[in-house]
């Protein structure tokens, strides 16, 4: 069964289809089951739900959040997935919207902080009519990749990366402080499960940037993660042969759910092209939702 459990979109965070896009090249590409995990954006789940059933793709709820993690005296930032949960729980809903708002205030501070970077090197200042522009086609929260964007479209940088290297990490302000306990005990309260995602991402918000050592990681997970998580992504575009299998043993040792996906922003169109085994697959059918 052709799976994907993680993937972003224009309508709920920082993905470049919409979601009837997303379907429509998921249905060309033969996967069978799959999650739209955006970043802290349930709202569009519903409709997911019933987009999915036209394309005959059986689909479980998902959600990517960004969580504060304290390690060695400071707060690590990892991302953790939702999965199976009731999209219409109040208190889930509340605790989103709040966050959206935050990250919402979070955007503009960051162009704030851009422009004072922009002035020194006599770049023009982005204004509200470059603000609009930057919003155009989101239907999520502005973030730093839809910023990044636009200043390659603006010719200041020659790519993304180079947005962030020179611009947006030294002008980054910090996302909402969600603790684990509270990620896990939202997630789990609304029926679902909390899964630790690309537990080492090199290039992405992950264990690997405290220790690159597998086995450190895992020491990591043990002590602080373990008791409020119920998986852990082992199948990622952008972890290798020898990291997932450490995590489909540590998994299996420890008793806990494998999950996998693409992480599929559609900058490169990935989706649908890790390979995520069938028992991975079977684990979800009982989460699956239909209208």
């Amino acid at each position: 069964m052709k799976t994907d459990l993680h993937i972003h979109t224009s309508t709920g965070s920082d993905g470049a289809l919409t979601l009837e896009e997303l379907f429509n090249e998921a249905s060309d590409r033969g996967i069978e089951l799959i999650s739209v995990t955006d970043h802290g954006a349930v709202h569009h789940q519903g409709e997911a739900v019933r987009i999915a059933a036209e394309h005959n793709i059986r689909y479980v709820t998902g959600v990517e959040l960004n969580v504060s993690f304290p390690y060695g005296g400071k707060d690590i930032s990892l991302d953790f997935l939702g999965y199976g949960y009731d999209y219409r729980n109040p208190a889930l809903n509340e605790k989103l919207e709040m966050m959206k708002k935050y990250d919402e205030e979070r955007a503009l501070k960051v162009l704030d902080k851009l422009n004072h970077e922009l002035e020194k090197e006599s770049i023009p200042l982005f204004t509200e009519d470059d603000l609009a522009q930057m919003q155009e086609g989101i239907e999520g929260i502005l973030s730093r990749p839809h910023i990044a964007d636009y200043l390659v479209r603006k010719n200041i940088v020659s790519d993304r990366q180079e947005a962030f290297d020179r611009y947006l990490v030294a002008c980054n302000v910090p996302r909402y402080p969600l603790r684990l306990e509270d990620a896990s005990r939202l997630i789990r309260e609304a029926g679902g499960i909390l899964s630790l995602a690309h537990p080492s991402d090199p290039n992405g918000t992950s264990l690997a940037k405290i220790t690159l050592d597998l086995d450190e990681q895992s020491a990591i997970i043990r002590k602080g993660i373990f008791d409020y998580i119920d998986g852990i992504e082992c199948w990622h575009s952008r972890m290798d042969g020898p990291t997932t299998a450490h995590y489909v043993e540590f998994c299996r040792v420890n008793n806990l759910m494998m999950t996998g996906g693409s992480d599929c922003h559609q900058k490169p169109m990935l989706l649908g092209t890790v390979d995520v085994p069938d028992f991975v697959a079977e684990q979800f059918l009982t989460m699956c939702v239909r209208q």
